[in-house]
């Protein structure tokens, strides 16, 4: 819901439980005056505006005694007037300005959400579960306008922001800064930590928090994907809060390409938080009448803990940014060929796996890297789109048709914004890939990145997947994309356009998933940048789900999982049990164990099938039941995380389904102690009046199972309160308990 006082110029935005409060001061400051917990009523003349004047701090033209721009709360902000902190918007003009000063100029609010042209957002599917709000301001020297969009929904605690920005004027602009939210948060240095997610291949979203300083903290990437290295989330949370209580503030940013975020705190303790498009990379060019729309940033408050948080954006993520088909249905469970047999399989070999596949209850196989072109190492053939018949001697068609033929479905790897050198396509298109005239280029995975700021690279790329996506029985697609950008360059535009690039590469890459998912609704996608190196809400726009990372170690993916799920839920997260030793670090985790960790998300194995023993066979029907019975619980039901391995030995997960009737406890130790003291976790999230039948339960090593009976009946106070315990015996051990409401 969203409310306007005329006379008090104050916009109220309200959720189900938090209040969004901004106001315009002497219609020129636009004022954040309040985000937290829901406030039934606002007194703007309770705040003491007087209170914040302070020494050598400019006042801003026009508002004498009422407006020292640095020192307040603000909204929105330009740079170079009264306020010096980093800005909202930077704008550079034609006389070589930059300069921008922004009064109110009208406003309306609407039931419902606007789509926003060429970019994934947030969604509504009836008018009535959201209300937004645009808010127009305007320079009348330069005659642009600038419209901030506020859009609340009404029973998820979620706030999408965006902003367009339109040239009035006669002569071209630049926009060399565009922050999607920008909220200044007064004390918050003294009372907050800033939590994020960083890492690299192989290591993504591992969590860090820290506290805020003087200064500004930055996250960003600049490498033409969100990125493994810092994903495009951070959170404001309270020093006293945990998973579980507190005040948490979430921020993030709906986009794939080059972000920043971060907070500035000035020497006032005032902190302010900021995500968007980020500038390093980025120079738009505005003609006159053109319009340019920034990204979508979600904002969630929360004063139940990081879990608190971490529910809102799950349930808004699952159910109002992906889309399609497969959005609230369960999901197959695959088989991928990668680390069984990587670029050395044959039809046969293939048919093997699957075989093996279907009688564990499999659903679908994939056929990963290696099947086109001349493709037998990673050298050669990325845009060489057609089939290698010497491994596929029957095509796609006749291997999917064999598939089928078992009971099971057909899925195929693509990495389609990539080129080889040793490609016909690049020997006949050189210039449709990124890179600057007299530059080398800088090979990664021996490849190049295709530019698709260009139509033609676009179309090409739509015009060959549809042609082998409509000459197949293929139901599933893995989209990967394997190399950040290097040579930031493109050949077909002008020295004048070349700062916008990378969002243009995002533009195109948007069009061209839009109309592939949209001409292929029934094909379940994947997305995959070298694993989780673009796992954003860009993406799961078009596909519900990301390999989560290239490590598929069980022990890697207790801090994987946990750290990815601060944000994202695990619907999202493609997880796979995979072969021991494992291939990126080389431990040797329990068969039970692979399969309690990748049971919680997108399930799946990722080995060799035909090798696997009888008693692996016998277990891996067990995981396929297991994973197929709970699926629901894990992705659609609501997550308490009860121990951080990044803050002890244990990673602990609660799942409560969403008719609240099923309980599922994930709980996983690294390394075995002797002599280890018990450990006791307490659920949360139970109706302490009811009883709770415990009715399944399995350890990872089997050892002391005999230690749980299934059968026994606990109170939801006594689980709360007294908890359940557990020792750590054996290294990378797993124990999952499944208790059903009575």
């Amino acid at each position: 819901m969203i409310t306007y006082n005329a006379e008090k110029q104050i916009f109220k935005i309200d959720t189900k439980n938090t209040s969004y409060i901004i106001g315009t001061l002497r219609n020129t400051l636009l004022l954040n005056l309040y985000y937290g917990k829901k406030l039934k009523d606002f007194d703007y003349e309770l705040c003491d505006l007087a209170a914040l004047a302070k020494s050598h701090t400019s006042v801003e033209a026009g508002m004498e005694g009422a407006g020292m721009g640095e020192v307040h709360s603000l909204d929105f902000s330009t740079f170079g007037n009264a306020d010096l902190r980093l800005p909202t918007l930077h704008l550079k003009y034609a006389d070589g300005s930059v300069i921008s000063r922004f009064r109110y100029r009208s406003h309306k609010i609407y039931a419902g959400k606007p789509k926003l042209k060429g970019l994934p957002a947030t969604y509504v599917e009836n008018d009535s579960e959201a209300d937004t709000l645009e808010l127009e301001l305007f320079d009348e020297l330069s005659k642009v306008s600038v419209t901030l969009i506020y859009t609340a929904f009404n029973e998820i605690d979620a706030i999408a922001r965006s902003m367009r920005v339109k040239n009035e004027g006669e002569n071209t602009l630049e926009i060399n800064r565009i922050m999607s939210a920008t909220i200044d948060m007064q004390s918050a240095a003294r009372d907050f930590d800033m939590l994020h997610l960083d890492g690299g291949w192989a290591r993504e979203r591992f969590v860090r928090r820290q506290p805020i300083f003087k200064g500004n903290q930055e996250i960003s990437s600049a490498r033409g994907i969100s990125s493994a290295q810092h994903n495009p989330f951070f959170a404001m949370v309270h020093k006293n809060a945990t998973e579980l209580s507190g005040e948490v503030y979430g921020f993030n940013l709906i986009y794939s390409g080059n972000f920043t975020a971060g907070v500035e705190c000035d020497v006032y303790d005032t902190t302010r938080a900021y995500i968007g498009i980020n500038p390093f990379t980025f120079n738009w060019k505005l003609k006159s009448g053109e319009e340019f729309q920034s990204p979508e940033a979600v904002l969630v408050y929360s004063d139940e803990g990081i879990s608190g948080m971490s529910r809102i954006y799950h349930k808004l993520y699952r159910t109002r940014l992906c889309r399609g088909k497969f959005r609230d249905t369960e999901r197959y469970a695959l088989i991928n060929n990668w680390e069984g047999t990587y670029f050395n399989f044959t039809e046969e070999k293939l048919l093997d796996i699957a075989k093996k596949g279907a009688e564990v209850g499999l659903d679908l196989l994939v056929l990963d890297d290696g099947w086109f072109g001349k493709r037998n190492n990673d050298k050669s053939s990325l845009g060489d789109w057609f089939v290698n018949e010497e491994k596929l001697p029957n095509g796609l068609d006749g291997l999917a048709d064999k598939i089928n033929a078992l009971g099971m479905k057909f899925g195929l790897w693509f990495e389609p914004e990539m080129v080889s050198p040793d490609s016909d396509l690049f020997r006949a298109h050189p210039d449709w890939a990124m890179g600057v005239p007299g530059r080398a280029h800088s090979l990664g995975r021996n490849q190049l990145v295709l530019d698709l700021s260009r139509e033609d690279v676009c179309d090409y790329i739509i015009t060959v997947l549809t042609d082998i996506l409509s000459n197949a029985n293929i139901e599933y697609v893995k989209w990967d994309m394997n190399k950040s950008f290097s040579e930031f360059g493109s050949f077909y535009l002008d020295a004048e356009h070349q700062g916008e690039l990378c969002h243009r590469y995002m533009l195109g890459l948007y069009r061209v998933m839009e109309t592939l998912v949209s001409s292929f609704p029934n094909i379940l996608w994947e997305g995959c940048s070298g694993g989780g190196g673009r796992f954003d809400g860009g993406i799961l726009y078009y596909m519900p789900q990301i390999w989560t990372s290239d490590c598929s170690d069980a022990g890697e993916r207790m801090l994987i999982q946990y750290g990815t799920s601060i944000c994202y839920p695990f619907s999202s997260m493609g997880s796979h049990v995979s072969a021991i030793p494992n291939h990126q670090v080389w431990r040797e985790c329990s068969m039970a164990t692979r399969g309690d960790m990748a049971a919680m998300g997108q399930f799946g194995y990722e080995l060799d099938m035909s090798k696997m023993s009888d008693e692996e066979i016998e277990q891996a029907k067990e995981q396929v039941k297991f994973y197929k019975k709970y699926g629901e619980v894990f992705h659609k039901g609501d997550l308490y995380r009860l121990r951080s391995p990044f803050e002890g030995n244990e990673a602990v997960l609660e799942f409560i389904s969403e008719d609240e009737n099923t309980v599922i406890l994930n709980y996983a130790n690294r390394l075995a102690t002797i002599n280890n003291a018990v450990v006791v976790v307490k659920l949360t999230g139970l109706d302490p009046d009811a009883i709770y039948e415990e009715v399944e339960a399995h350890i990872g090593h089997n050892v002391f199972a005999n230690k749980i009976r299934i059968g026994r009946e606990f109170s939801g106070e006594f689980l709360m309160n007294y908890g359940l315990k557990f020792t750590n015996q054996r290294d990378f051990q797993t124990t999952i308990r499944v208790f059903v409401k009575k």
